[in-house]
């Protein structure tokens, strides 16, 4: 019997990732970041001298991908690839772009589906990403879609570059999620949509806490706590 799995998809700063963490901690589950896979893909590239351009030469860094993840004392999760840690530079806008570009790429989503699917293990799996509930956990028992307006999302993101000290622009990061947003929810292959079954939630004016104490209640609603 397949472990259960519950999928939270959403663009970028919908606050999936604060609610999927929080969800798995919760729960005692495994966790997925599906992002973090296109994100080091996207920074592979980079390193090898790669154009995100190049489809044929992306996917095949995809298909042989040498990554690892582990958690830091701090609870923070750790991503390297080939050995380098590259947890601060997936995490750039430079790194959103990069992982939006080549997951637009469907050789590279092909490549790294079964890897996302490996992570259903007992006793269960909370997935993060954009098209979990849609395209890698189509079966799964319960799934959110966590959305909120592209003014919020700048805002949130704009503040968290800020407390790590980094100088950027607020009008430009708003003009890369709206771009993003696009991007995503235009491609061919698995575009950013909610699934017809997943428990829409808009947290434009919701704080955290309220938006995971629906998602709890759904959980126990399911009978999966």
């Amino acid at each position: 019997m397949l472990a259960p799995v519950i999928t939270v998809d959403g663009p970028s700063g919908a606050g999936k990732g604060t609610i999927s963490h929080m969800l798995a901690d919760r729960l005692g589950w495994r966790f997925l970041d599906s992002g973090a896979l296109y994100r080091v893909t996207g920074q592979a590239c980079l390193i090898e001298g790669v154009s995100w351009d190049d489809h044929a030469a992306v996917a095949e860094i995809a298909r042989h991908l040498d990554v690892s993840f582990t958690a830091a004392a701090s609870g923070e999760v750790l991503v390297a690839y080939r050995g380098q840690d590259v947890s601060r530079a997936i995490r750039t806008e430079e790194g959103g772009r990069g992982a939006s570009t080549v997951a637009a790429i469907p050789s590279v989503r092909e490549a790294l589906l079964a890897r996302q699917r490996d992570f259903r293990q007992p006793p269960g799996l909370v997935a993060d990403g954009r098209d979990m509930g849609t395209v890698v956990f189509p079966d799964a028992p319960l799934k959110f879609f966590l959305t909120a307006s592209p003014e919020e999302r700048a805002e949130r993101r704009y503040k968290q570059l800020i407390l790590k000290g980094e100088s950027v622009s607020l009008p430009r990061l708003l003009e890369d999620i709206k771009e993003r947003d696009a991007r995503d929810s235009s491609r061919p292959v698995s575009p950013l949509v909610p699934a017809e079954d997943a428990i829409v939630i808009d947290s434009t004016a919701t704080g955290i806490d309220q938006v995971f104490a629906q998602v709890l209640e759904k959980v126990t609603e399911k009978g999966l706590m």
